[in-house]
């Protein structure tokens, strides 16, 4: 069975219920489906940003409910050297997107995006876009 690492903008559209990820995450089974520690900090920072702080907390508290949580530290060697190897290519990718990516492929779990041109960058990720 397929595994997924969601990215931040993925849980942000399923969150609002956009683009029937409802579905997309019920046909993966919620326990092939799991976030990093980036992206948890990514949506903390969301709530904390937001005008509306107590009904967005609550909406982020429903959402990883089900949700597992993927450590970073185990991909760090991997995002040191593709974040060498990107800027010596001249192809930087922000250090979240890295370390979000790489955590991904590190643990062979897919990439679910949509924002794939940065993530594909690299090396040995896979990647679906649920939201097409």
């Amino acid at each position: 069975m397929k595994k997924y690492l969601v990215d931040t903008n993925t849980c942000i559209y399923f969150i609002k219920g956009k683009y029937d990820l409802k579905d997309k995450f019920e046909l993966a089974s919620p326990e092939n489906c799991f976030i990093s520690e980036i992206t948890l900090a990514e949506l903390k920072f969301g709530v904390a940003n937001s005008e509306k702080k107590e009904k967005n907390q609550k909406a982020l508290d429903n959402f990883l409910s089900g949700m597992k949580i993927v450590p970073i530290y185990h991909s760090l060697d991997l995002y040191a050297s593709e974040k060498a190897r990107l800027r010596k290519a001249g192809t930087p990718v922000d250090d979240f997107d890295i370390l979000i990516g790489v955590t991904s492929i590190t643990h062979n779990l897919i990439m679910v995006t949509n924002n794939s041109e940065h993530f594909k960058r690299l090396k040995g990720i896979i990647i679906e876009d649920w939201t097409k």
